[in-house]
């Protein structure tokens, strides 16, 4: 009986080890994309100021509210 409840505690423990691992590769993929987009939205910006072009970051121009 104490050899199944151990073995019940290991099972656990590397369901455990495996979720943890699961979410450190999502966090690790998830921070990966967002860093490329960041990085490539900074390249189009670099890249059309270079061309000595002038309206390269479009400005955002807040909604109107109804008064």
């Amino acid at each position: 009986m104490l050899r199944r409840s151990h073995e019940h505690q290991e099972d656990a423990n590397r369901r455990t080890a495996a979720l943890m691992g699961f979410v450190i590769i999502l966090v690790l993929a998830i921070g990966g994309v967002v860093l490329v987009r960041e990085i490539s939205r900074t390249m189009r910006i670099e890249d059309c100021l270079m061309a000595g072009r002038r309206n390269c970051v479009p400005i955002e121009v807040p909604l109107k509210r109804p008064l």
